[in-house]
């Protein structure tokens, strides 16, 4: 939903807008699969639409979604993130 980030400031940004919009946002992980270096996550997540998001102003309404994630992991540090 926020494209392509380059960097830990857009990504920390990103993330930022995302708990402001949904600030009780929680996720449940089903599953994760480790095959270096690669990490996978299959997760849904939970959250209640408190302020805008992408210019919809805030509902008060639950959302709930279920995401993949794909991790290329170089030493401590995530590469690349791929989201589905």
């Amino acid at each position: 939903m926020y494209g392509s980030l380059l960097g830990r400031a857009a990504i920390e940004e990103a993330y930022r807008a995302f708990f402001t919009s949904f600030p009780d946002a929680t996720a449940d992980v089903a599953a994760i699969v480790i095959e270096p270096p690669r990490v996978a996550l299959f997760s849904t997540f939970t959250a209640t639409h408190v302020n805008e998001f992408f210019g919809l102003p805030g509902t008060n309404r639950r959302i709930d979604f279920r995401a993949a994630r794909l991790l290329d992991v170089e030493g401590d540090l995530i590469r690349h993130e791929r989201r589905i």
